[in-house]
């Protein structure tokens, strides 16, 4: 958690700097290779969750959106492959929200 409070602390930092009307290139650059870098594994996050969500798919026959509904339901029980399955499908969720954040896909 310190590690998390002392970044968050340092990007405050920066923040008031820039709004005082502080530019950096330097900065700027850092920046945007930074968010690139977390774009680009995100997006390599998302490919591989979406490969293993269409193999339940294709497996149960049923699109996750569908299939975590009706777990969420109770409809479906608690077998291994439903807890992996609903799993994989609330880690693509957190990724494509993280990819909302990001600005890499749209709102």
């Amino acid at each position: 958690m310190g590690t998390v409070v002392r970044t968050l602390d340092k990007l405050q930092s920066l923040e008031r700097l820039y709004r005082q009307g502080f530019h950096s290139e330097v900065i700027d650059r850092a920046i945007d290779k930074l968010l690139a870098g977390e774009i680009e594994r995100a997006h390599t996050e998302r490919r591989d969750l979406e490969a293993r969500l269409a193999d339940y798919e294709k497996r149960y026959h049923m699109s996750s959106e569908e299939f975590y509904r009706r777990f969420r339901a109770g409809e479906l029980g608690d077998g291994m492959d439903f807890v992996e399955w609903s799993v994989f499908y609330e880690m693509h969720q957190a990724i494509l929200e993280r990819l909302k954040v990001l600005g890499a896909i749209p709102q």
